[in-house]
């Protein structure tokens, strides 16, 4: 069995004043690396509960750059979420990486603010890497308010952070992309390049995922951004190049109460093309016709993808160690108008993120075939709600007490 590290922080209640109201967050224990310590559920993160005095996503919209890189604080929630697929040139040895950043909001904007520490923006990040070779995965977690500069987001020059932790933009453009995230012996030091132009998800950058309306986000994916760079393992660096895939999301209320998770897939193929698709799981266990992806061609042009476009059979399953959870772990998926069939691996087995929210997040290798010939190439995968408490489905990420 490979080295699998959690890496956390102790039990701590923290104490938010925000103009009037008290509010409290409990993080998570950093106790025996067989403890669970999720106390969150990721589907109640993005679940509709009160939705009062925020934006919602209803309708599509014209993006705008560069200030659609940086933060919209009238939504409540928001994440920057990187992965990437990296080899060292000089042999091939598989690595892979996450680095996110997420902000909520804890009541509405339009509150006045008596200082600089006076915020209703709290802001958590979650870095991991893998090296395939040694059947390694770390991972780590860390929260700040977003206020006093420990962590916040602005658009030009582009930049996102929380205290060290780090995506910044050139001082002209957006990208180049450096990013740096750094803990004990191991850190992420990439820059990413521009490759295709972004994919808005859905109808036209509108991903609606409930049944109500506002039960949506606005969603758009850098497919393929070229990456060089630096990882770091206990103290060992590595020379990597690849590719990685960012994905940029925001929304008050995008799931409705029937939604247990999802199971979310990116992949990138040898030839240059990419798919990105996600299932939602509902309570009843009926078939979601919510669900949907897109397909983006070589030279950056995408087709959208519908829930009946793409047929997914789960072909594995493995068991966490942590409490026996199982996670679907290896999958075939068709997409029969194109002719391509790919089977999808993970390429280390334990790629769990025991956190605050817990969920299984990692890259995949992908094999198959299409109408010209045997098909290869990389990806990630994201699975939520297995293993949760059923009683967190309601709790939301903050909220009052």
């Amino acid at each position: 069995m490979g080295m699998r590290w959690g890496l956390g922080i102790v039990v701590t209640t923290v104490l938010l004043v925000l103009g009037g109201g008290v509010w409290w967050l409990i993080l998570h224990e950093d106790g025996d690396e067989g403890e669970v310590r999720a106390t969150l559920s990721a589907a109640a993160v993005i679940a509709g509960s009160d939705t009062a005095g925020y934006a919602r996503a209803t309708e599509p919209r014209a993006f705008r750059f560069p200030e659609d890189h940086g933060p919209h604080p009238e939504f409540r929630t928001e994440w920057w979420y990187l992965t990437g697929n990296l080899r060292q040139p000089s042999d091939g040895r598989r690595f892979a990486y996450q680095l996110t950043f997420f902000r909520n909001a804890l009541s509405p904007e339009g509150v006045g603010r008596a200082s600089a520490w006076d915020t209703n923006q709290l802001w958590m990040a979650h870095l991991a890497i893998t090296d395939v070779a040694s059947d390694m995965h770390v991972y780590e977690e860390r929260f700040a308010r977003g206020a006093a500069g420990l962590a916040g987001a602005e658009p030009d020059p582009f930049r996102v952070w929380l205290e060290d932790w780090t995506i910044l933009g050139s001082e002209s453009e957006t990208f180049p992309l450096s990013v740096r995230a750094e803990k004990d012996r191991w850190a992420v030091d990439l820059t990413l390049r521009e490759g295709k132009p972004p994919v808005f998800q859905g109808d036209e950058g509108l991903s609606r995922k409930g049944p109500n309306p506002g039960d949506a986000s606005y969603y758009l994916s850098f497919t393929r951004l070229p990456t060089t760079g630096m990882l770091t393992l206990e103290g060992v660096q590595f020379e990597v190049v690849g590719d990685s895939w960012m994905d940029r999301e925001w929304s008050t209320s995008a799931l409705g109460e029937e939604h247990l998770g999802w199971d979310w897939f990116s992949l990138q193929l040898d030839d240059g093309r990419e798919i990105m698709f996600f299932e939602l799981r509902r309570k009843d266990g009926e078939p979601e016709p919510l669900n949907h992806g897109s397909f983006v061609e070589v030279d950056g042009s995408y087709r959208s993808l519908a829930a009946d476009d793409v047929e997914i059979q789960v072909l594995n399953t493995w068991a966490s160690p942590l409490d026996g959870t199982e996670y679907p772990s290896g999958w075939q998926l068709r997409l029969p108008a194109l002719d391509l069939e790919l089977t999808l691996e993970p390429m280390v087995q334990d790629q769990e993120m025991n956190l605050s929210v817990r969920y299984w997040e990692g890259a995949i290798r992908v094999t198959g075939r299409d109408a010209d010939g045997p098909v290869e190439g990389v990806g990630f995968a994201e699975l939520t709600g297995y293993g949760e408490d059923p009683e967190a489905r309601g709790q939301g990420l903050f909220g009052p007490r």
